[in-house]
């Protein structure tokens, strides 16, 4: 793999705009995924519920987003000051 992949749920998100251009549908898809593993579903869950109990703020998205890249030991590139919930549970911040 290379320098940086993507969580499967931003591609997603990145590819849910009306107003998202062809050359970016192009360009992301060439991109590579961070991998789901057994498991991942029930681990996000049970992070996000750790977090909702700690009384943070806990998207769905968030917690899928954090769990994958707690799984491949990946830190997450991002401005949105929400993941800091996550940190706890191993979550990397770049």
């Amino acid at each position: 793999m290379g320098d940086a992949a993507l969580p499967p749920i931003v591609l997603a998100e990145a590819l849910s705009s009306p107003a998202v251009e062809r050359h970016f549908v192009d360009f992301i898809l060439t991109l590579p995924l961070l991998e789901i593993g057994s498991g991942y579903w029930q681990r996000a869950g049970d992070l996000r519920r750790s977090v909702l109990r700690g009384g943070y703020k806990a998207k769905l998205a968030d917690a899928l987003i954090a769990q994958v890249c707690i799984d491949n030991n990946s830190a997450l590139i991002t401005n949105d000051a929400d993941f800091r919930h996550f940190v706890r549970a191993g979550l990397k911040l770049a």
